[in-house]
């Protein structure tokens, strides 16, 4: 089963959006349970340290005199560089001052005196800690790897399930787009060998040849669309194009006053796509002019410019996006085609504005001949 690029790339969004909120998932819950073992262990240890200082038989724990601080109190755990500890009472028989003591074996009532300030440290070794809780993290890491790689597994049915509306509805329109390019073969033959007959090159002849081709330029662009094929590239002139198009152009919207100043650029590139390109930005240049209005068309350096006046644009950042329309005419995907193919052919472009004027530049020196650089 053949795999389209869209599909693909829907499937790796997919499977992405998935696994990324699996995974953050899993990581909360990898804190939550570090944080509350954690707490677990020194919960364990203190009472541990607690019963140690009833009987002080257990050779984990170490026990040493000092003075106790104000602020420190008595049966608290403590943490310091070298160990955590908690600090004990010193026994005293002559004093009438009792400390109750809860331990696994109920409450013994210890006497002590409060005036005085040295007491036992109950201490044990921070390395013994640490080793404790790094074991317990390790656990939890083989746990967390063995659910990600079930959080993968996941992810790759959920973005295969998602993707079959996505198929059908591509395998629907490639019948479609199929059924076109069938139907078009034959009436688009007919005309293209028709032309090649007549040798007349009135202005409106030559029109008819340029929307043919423009036509059979479509025709070739949905076939390899569906085949899924690099276009060829090949060297081609730049005015040649831009002028052709500009004839074709012109006397559709002979109440548009026309400047076009380019040099000639020799270009190796998609010649269809780029043929595609200018089409595009002339047609939208001429749909969204203004009344007695302007398209300048020129070169300088390897930026081709194309300038026409309108009644402004709201959202200049948008007119890339597929659908986008300004208002009710067209049906906004020009632009967009523009964008694809610009991206596949590694040609920059710029969208600006100057006052309600519109300018698209295209950048061509990724796509300048070699041959017309030498010379």
């Amino acid at each position: 089963m053949v795999i389209k690029f869209s599909e693909k790339e829907s499937f790796i969004k997919s499977f992405l959006l998935f696994f990324s909120v699996i995974i953050l998932f899993l990581l909360y819950i990898f804190y939550d349970n570090v944080r509350d073992e954690t707490a677990h262990i020194r919960n364990n240890i203190f009472l541990e340290m607690k019963s140690y200082s009833l009987g002080f038989k257990d050779a984990r724990f170490k026990t040493s005199k000092i003075k106790k601080r104000n602020t420190q109190v008595f049966y608290t755990l403590y943490e310091d560089k070298e160990s955590l500890y908690l600090l004990t009472p010193l026994p005293d028989s002559n004093k009438k001052e009792i400390m109750m003591i809860a331990s696994p074996l109920g409450t013994i009532m210890v006497p002590y005196s409060s005036t005085n300030r040295e007491v036992f440290k109950v201490s044990y070794p921070q390395v013994d800690y640490s080793q404790k809780v790094t074991q317990m993290q390790r656990h939890l890491l083989w746990q967390l790897l063995f659910f990600g790689i079930g959080g993968i597994i996941l992810s790759l049915l959920a973005a295969w399930y998602t993707l079959n509306p996505l198929r059908s509805s591509l395998r629907l329109l490639e019948d479609f787009i199929k059924d076109i390019i069938h139907d078009l073969n034959t009436p688009l033959t007919s005309m293209m060998l028709n032309l090649k007959m007549i040798d007349s090159k009135e202005e409106e002849i030559e029109s008819i040849r340029t929307a043919t081709q423009t036509i059979e330029m479509l025709h070739h662009n949905l076939d390899a669309y569906l085949r899924e094929q690099k276009q060829t590239e090949e060297m081609f002139s730049l005015d040649e194009i831009v002028n052709r198009y500009v004839s074709f152009f012109t006397p559709l919207y002979d109440y548009l006053d026309w400047d076009v100043q380019i040099k000639n650029l020799t270009l190796y590139t998609d010649k269809q796509a780029f043929e595609r390109v200018i089409y595009n930005l002339l047609s939208n240049a001429c749909k969204y002019n203004t009344n007695k209005g302007k398209i300048e068309i020129s070169v300088k350096g390897t930026i081709l410019s194309i300038r026409n006046s309108s009644y402004g644009v709201s959202n200049p950042h948008r007119v890339f996006e597929r659908f986008y329309k300004e208002n009710e005419r067209g049906l906004g995907i020009g632009l967009h085609i523009v964008d694809k193919l610009c991206l596949s052919m590694e040609v920059e472009k710029k969208f600006s504005l100057e006052g309600t004027d519109v300018i698209v530049a295209l950048e061509c020196k990724n796509i300048i001949s070699n041959t017309h650089n030498s010379e």
